[in-house]
């Protein structure tokens, strides 16, 4: 269960805790949403006036939570919308102090913590507190060339010239809609793919 929902599902589980026959329960379930959407947390109010529609239907509060899921529903919307932009700021940002990083050492750092202090004052975070996804790769692990004779060799590259970054939303798993949804960079390009591309293989030993 994501986060953003765990404290409105405590909230929720020790409302049902008490009597399905106190008239006040669903009353008390609604106040409780109204609150936490004035403290900001639209997506937990949402969820707990999604279970008091759904277990007391015909409830005046139910009635009133069907009308202001309308409202929510937008608000979040946009809560999402706003995040998904904090996210790409944050990921475009990373993504320039790796090529920065790159113009001056000829390669991807290993970690993104190699950014700090030089290119980064510090390493972003999503807007829900988790960390990017980072992997820097060798693009042409084995790369064929013509010697002066016209002789064909192989050479071996060992430079971490390419990488993949990713956000993979609250639930911090591929896929999903939403705060869930997947954001994928590779070289500091946006990807539409919903996968990254697979890394060229062998990768050399590290």
């Amino acid at each position: 269960m994501p986060w953003a929902r765990t404290a409105s599902m405590l909230a929720l589980a020790a409302l049902l805790g008490c009597s399905s026959e106190d008239p006040r329960l669903p009353g008390n379930i609604y106040a409780e949403a109204m609150k936490l959407n004035l403290e900001g947390r639209s997506l937990e109010a949402r969820s707990m006036m999604q279970q008091l529609v759904a277990r007391y239907p015909d409830s005046d509060a139910a009635r009133q939570a069907r009308k202001d899921l309308v409202l929510l529903d937008d608000f979040v919307a946009r809560d999402i919308a706003e995040r998904h932009r904090q996210v790409l700021a944050s990921m475009r940002r990373i993504c320039d102090a790796l090529a920065r990083y790159k113009e001056r050492h000829g390669a991807y750092p290993g970690s993104l913590q190699d950014l700090v202090p030089e290119y980064l004052d510090v390493v972003p975070q999503t807007p829900w507190g988790h960390p990017f996804l980072y992997r820097a790769f060798v693009s042409a692990p084995i790369q064929n060339f013509e010697d002066r004779r016209g002789h064909f060799r192989q050479k071996f590259n060992t430079a971490l010239d390419a990488y993949d970054l990713a956000c993979l939303g609250t639930d911090l798993k591929p896929g999903g809609k939403g705060d869930a949804r997947d954001i994928l960079f590779q070289n500091g390009s946006l990807l539409d793919s919903p996968v990254f591309p697979p890394i060229p293989q062998p990768q050399p030993p590290r």
